[in-house]
C-alpha cells in the first residue's frame, strides 16, 4: 500500500512538472511568435520612406511626360497626367505631408532643434508650392487633349515639381526622418507605427499603400513605362 501511493504521488508530481513545462514551451512558443511578428512590422520611418518611392515613381511619369510632350504633344494622354497628379494629391499631399510630415514629424523637429530644425519650415513652403503645380496640372489635363499653347507651360511646370521635390524627399529621408526617430522612445515609436496606420486607413481605405503602388503601376503600364530595362543607362563611350 506504501509503494503504490509513493508511485501514485510521484506520478502526479511528474504530471505537474510535465504541464509547466509543456506550458513554458507553449509560452515561449507565443512570445517567440510575437517577436517574429513585431520583427516584420514596418515602422513610422520605413513607412515614410516607401511612400516617397510611390511619389518618385508620380515624379518620373512627370520628368517623361514633359519630355514626350515637348517632343510629340499628341503623345501623351491627359487622362494619364489627370491621374498621377490625383494620386500625387490623395496620397502625397492630402496624406503624407499634412496628415503626417506636418502635423506630427515637422512640428517635434522644430522642437528638438539641431541640424534639423531649419528646414521643416523650407519643406512647408515646397508643399504649398508642390499643391500649386498640382491644382495647375489637373487644370490642363481636363481636357481630350491638351492645347497647345498649354504644351511648354504644363513642361515646365512638371519638370520644376521633379526638380523641387527629389531634393525635398531626399532632404527628408536622410536628415528630418531621423531626427524625428530620435527625439523618440521605442515605446512612442512603436505608437506612431500603429497611429500612423490608423491614419492611413481613415483616409485611404484598407490596403492604401498597396493601393497606391497599384494605381502608379497601372499609369506607368498606360504610358508605356512599365519595363524596367528600358531605363538602363547605355555603355559610357570612351
Amino acid at each position: 500500500m506504501k509503494t503504490d501511493r509513493r508511485d501514485f504521488l510521484a506520478g502526479i508530481g511528474s504530471l505537474g512538472a510535465g504541464l509547466v513545462l509543456s506550458g513554458c514551451v507553449n509560452a515561449n512558443k507565443i512570445s517567440q511568435k510575437e517577436k517574429e511578428a513585431k520583427d516584420g512590422e514596418v515602422t513610422a520611418t520605413e513607412d515614410l520612406m516607401r511612400e516617397h518611392g510611390v511619389l518618385r515613381r508620380a515624379l518620373f511619369v512627370y520628368s517623361e511626360a514633359a519630355a514626350r510632350l515637348r517632343r510629340n504633344p499628341s503623345a501623351v494622354a491627359p487622362d494619364a497626367l489627370a491621374k498621377t497628379a490625383k494620386l500625387f494629391r490623395t496620397f502625397g499631399e492630402d496624406y503624407h505631408e499634412k496628415k503626417l510630415e506636418e502635423a506630427y514629424i515637422f512640428p517635434a523637429v522644430k522642437k528638438a532643434g539641431g541640424q534639423a530644425a531649419s528646414l521643416p519650415d523650407i519643406l512647408i513652403v515646397q508643399h504649398n508650392r508642390g499643391r500649386e503645380i498640382t491644382d495647375y496640372i489637373l487644370a490642363v489635363a481636363r481636357g481630350a487633349k491638351i492645347d497647345t499653347n498649354k504644351v511648354e507651360p504644363l513642361a515646365q511646370a512638371m519638370r520644376s515639381l521633379v526638380r523641387m521635390y527629389r531634393p525635398h524627399a531626399a532632404r527628408e529621408d536622410t536628415i528630418v526622418f531621423p531626427a524625428w526617430k530620435e527625439t523618440l522612445t521605442a515605446e512612442q515609436l512603436d505608437e506612431m507605427n500603429d497611429k500612423f496606420e490608423d491614419i492611413e486607413r481613415q483616409m485611404l481605405g484598407e490596403n492604401g499603400f498597396e493601393n497606391a503602388v497599384k494605381q502608379i503601376s497601372e499609369i506607368e503600364r498606360e504610358l508605356g513605362m512599365a519595363d524596367l530595362s528600358q531605363f538602363t543607362a547605355p555603355p559610357v563611350k570612351t
